[in-house]
């Protein structure tokens, strides 16, 4: 069965096992990766993943342009990546460097407002969900107990005030604050990936949120460096899902957005 990973994370090599161990103290998790490209390709050959959306963060206004050169130069030169741009509100024209995304041919945007430290409903923002309604799909950071910055409530905001937009909620729409973000997105139309989800909850919970949402709209992930690929493909096939569902969750609805 393909296998596409529709939420890792790669670093350029010299600063990858930092960056990597930033993020697990952020969440105080022990990456199970340092998350360099050579490390993702690996694993995806031993875990049966054929492919990868790659999802940069930019923390800083003066990082996105270099991080999503980064990444587009990855995604030409591995034929398994699907390269996501990385925008930031700070941005002194986010919309010069939204078009810049397309120019590079990136597949998406992917927001994370908790380490970002903006609301998902950051007015700044409106300009470019407006200008990427029907060209780009947009992935958000959804969820977690800590912070409102990524609370699930405000992206139901955002798909009701841009009903066009193609939206991926990560994380079941809500990293630890799973059933609250299943009462606000349960109706809403957009997608939601499984990434970080397998290790916090127990599979018949997994199986719950993926019936209550439907199969159609699931993503599968594996939120790489953070958890092994292999352990996460391995709970992945022990849901108890039909092959109808598997292989929507596993490739299908991805390749529908990515449009490959």
């Amino acid at each position: 069965m393909e296998i596409i990973d529709f939420h890792a994370h790669i670093y350029p090599d010299k600063i990858a096992e930092k960056a990597s161990q930033a993020t697990g103290d952020f969440y105080s998790i022990v990456p199970a990766h340092s998350g360099t490209s050579q490390e993702l390709l690996a694993a995806g050959k031993a875990s049966g993943i054929t492919g990868f959306v790659l999802l940069p963060v930019a923390t800083k206004a003066e990082q996105v342009r270099h991080i999503n050169e980064f990444v587009a130069r990855e995604m030409g030169t591995h034929e398994e990546f699907y390269g996501f741009g990385t925008l930031h509100p700070d941005c002194e024209d986010i919309v010069g460097e939204t078009e810049h995304i397309l120019e590079l041919g990136l597949k998406g945007i992917k927001l994370h407002p908790d380490t970002q430290q903006f609301n998902t409903d950051d007015d700044r923002l409106y300009e470019v969900f407006d200008y990427i309604q029907g060209r780009l799909p947009l992935l958000v950071h959804c969820g977690d107990k800590r912070f409102d910055f990524s609370h699930p409530r405000r992206l139901k905001k955002v798909i009701d005030n841009f009903p066009r937009l193609q939206v991926i909620a990560a994380h079941l729409g809500g990293w630890s604050l799973f059933e609250e973000a299943f009462e606000l997105l349960k109706n809403k139309d957009c997608y939601l990936d499984i990434s970080s989800t397998m290790m916090f909850l127990p599979p018949e919970q997994v199986e719950y949120y993926i019936h209550g949402y439907g199969a159609d709209r699931i993503l599968f992930g594996t939120d790489f460096p953070l958890w092994s690929p292999t352990q996460e493909v391995a709970g992945f096939k022990k849901l108890h899902l039909t092959v109808e569902e598997f292989e929507k969750i596993a490739y299908k609805n991805a390749l529908k957005i990515l449009k490959v």
